[in-house]
């Protein structure tokens, strides 16, 4: 059953049902949503989490990259056709509410919120563990507090300062990947002091290209495929812009390619210059490459820029959670009471319910890492490929309605419509099978699975509900 508080016609979508406007204020500019862009998927994932995926696939990572980051790019373009025509607060639960009626969105809207608090807490623990690690006079659990509170600090405050933020963090880890690059083609074109030109003997050598045969980049693509992750918020944030279509268009456009080039060129750079048998699961690849070309204290270098991309994936964590769920408040899917607005048009109810939330959930990672969190973290395991998936059939059935009620309003489009579309939900249907078929990732589908039947069970009674 459709809500028609959803459509409301080519300006912003909304659930208030008003005047048609949303109730936040514009505040974030191009530059901001751009580098909300670069810097929303940049983090520990890439910085330490790509050695794993580089001990199982070799130099065949770079083929992982590009598998698991064409899937993304794909994903944000549906995302960003459907953004640009129909800009909300809420995003993708949006359009799966007008696309498939209310259950569709109160499932991925819950979902997305459910995933961004857990993982929230892994982000603040990460933070805390490298602050802890520089002064340990001050323990973990006081680190965790002093991020939380700061970060919950600027969330209350105007939309803008929250854009000012990531928009510095963001060029921080940007900045970092960019000049890793230049080091690192130097390097293996012996240009820098103390090195030699490699050639290609470290992508060739050691078992060659693929030493762990294709099998080996599948194991890749389910070690990297969620670090891409996080693209969403730019989408979720357009519509605080002056210009949402407009800038949520360009955005998208700027951040697919730009981001593909710093994964897939960072992996290309690690795997020329080093063998991959010299990286270790849970070492920084990025740190033994510096090390190698004589960077000196590289690990204490990148233990900073990984420390900035976790509190940068805290603080655009806390917004996105925060504000889809006060798009689902907006749409009666959450309390009402959740769409309190306060000074600077911030859902100050929305932004303290995700938090506290979130401060539970680092309670429950720093008391029961191995029991209660590890459940709760296996449950949004795969959750983004449920959001992805429907942001996919999503776009299926809303592309068709566009073009017939408002074709001027598709100024982004999705490549290859609908072929491209159908190709990346069945690689996202692929991920599901390869990670049941893997005995670490199989718990996280499972759950995974619990997790959406749950709140599907939910989004149905209460449709019955509205029936009767």
């Amino acid at each position: 059953m459709h809500d028609a508080k959803t459509a409301t016609g080519p300006g912003r979508e909304t659930g208030t049902g008003g005047d048609g406007k949303e109730p936040l204020s514009p505040g974030l500019k191009q530059r901001h949503l751009t580098m909300l862009g670069l810097g929303g998927v940049i983090g520990a994932g890439l910085f330490v989490g790509s050695g794993a995926g580089i001990a199982v696939a070799g130099p065949g990572i770079v083929l992982s990259y590009l598998i698991a980051g064409g899937l993304a790019m794909l994903v944000m373009r549906m995302l960003g056709e459907m953004s640009a025509a129909m800009p909300a607060s809420g995003s993708f639960s949006v359009h799966a509410e007008r696309a498939f009626g209310r259950w569709a969105g109160f499932t991925v809207g819950w979902l997305y919120w459910f995933m961004l608090v857990v993982v929230l807490a892994v982000e603040a623990t990460g933070a805390a563990q490298i602050a802890n690690g520089w002064v340990p006079a001050v323990p973990q659990w006081a680190w965790v507090l002093l991020f939380m509170t700061v970060f919950t600090a600027a969330n209350l405050t105007a939309v803008k300062s929250f854009g000012e933020s990531e928009f510095w963090f963001a060029a921080l880890k940007v900045g970092a990947i960019v000049l890793f690059l230049v080091l690192g083609v130097l390097a293996a074109l012996g240009l820098l002091p103390e090195t030699e030109a490699v050639g290609l003997s470290n992508l060739t050598g050691q078992g060659g290209f693929l030493p762990n045969g294709w099998s080996g980049v599948v194991s890749g693509v389910l070690a990297v495929v969620f670090a891409f992750g996080g693209l969403e918020v730019v989408t979720i944030a357009a519509a605080e812009s002056d210009d949402p279509a407009r800038a949520v268009g360009r955005a998208v456009r700027s951040a697919v390619w730009r981001i593909l080039f710093f994964y897939v060129g960072s992996m290309l750079v690690i795997v020329t210059v080093l063998p991959w048998t010299a990286m270790k699961p849970g070492s920084s690849p990025y740190v033994a490459v510096l090390d190698h070309i004589g960077v000196p204290a590289a690990g204490q270098i990148m233990n900073i820029v990984v420390f900035v991309a976790l509190l940068s994936a805290l603080n655009a964590n806390l917004y996105g959670s925060s504000r889809m769920v006060f798009s689902l408040a907006e749409r009666g899917e959450a309390p009402r009471a959740l769409l309190r607005v306060g000074r600077g048009s911030v859902p100050r109810r929305a932004v303290l319910a995700s938090v506290a939330f979130g401060f539970a959930s680092v309670l429950l990672n720093l008391k029961w890492p191995d029991s209660v969190f590890l459940y709760m973290l296996n449950a949004v395991g795969a959750v983004l490929l449920v959001v992805w998936g429907l942001i996919a059939a999503s776009q299926l059935r809303l592309r068709r309605e566009i073009e017939h009620t408002a074709p001027e309003r598709l100024t982004l489009r999705m490549w290859g419509f609908p072929w491209l579309t159908w190709t990346a939900l069945a690689g996202m249907a692929a991920v599901l099978l390869l990670m049941l078929t893997d005995d670490a990732a199989r718990p996280q589908v499972l759950w995974s699975g619990a997790a959406t039947a749950a709140v599907l069970l939910v989004a149905w009674i209460r449709e019955l509900r509205v029936r009767a």
